[in-house]
């Protein structure tokens, strides 16, 4: 796959901002993709309900996470 910084990258940091995990997938990281799509799915569902409304920041850390890991990823 591409290399750190390369055009790859951008555009799997593009996909992972639309959804958590797609840049991921289209690096063909399919357990980090499931991860962080699940975890960030699972913490804004969460965050629907009134005792769980802290939930939608464990998402949006996850999600940001999930943008940066895309960008920074270097196959070897």
């Amino acid at each position: 796959m591409a290399g750190q910084g390369s055009g790859g990258n951008v555009l799997a940091a593009i996909c992972s901002f639309f959804i958590p995990g797609l840049g991921q997938l289209v690096q063909g990281r399919i357990m980090s993709a499931l991860m962080f799509f699940l975890i960030c799915a699972v913490s804004y569902a969460l965050s629907a309900t009134i005792i769980l409304i802290f939930m939608w920041v464990v998402g949006a850390i996850f999600h940001l996470w999930s943008i940066i890991d895309a960008a920074k990823f270097r196959s070897e």
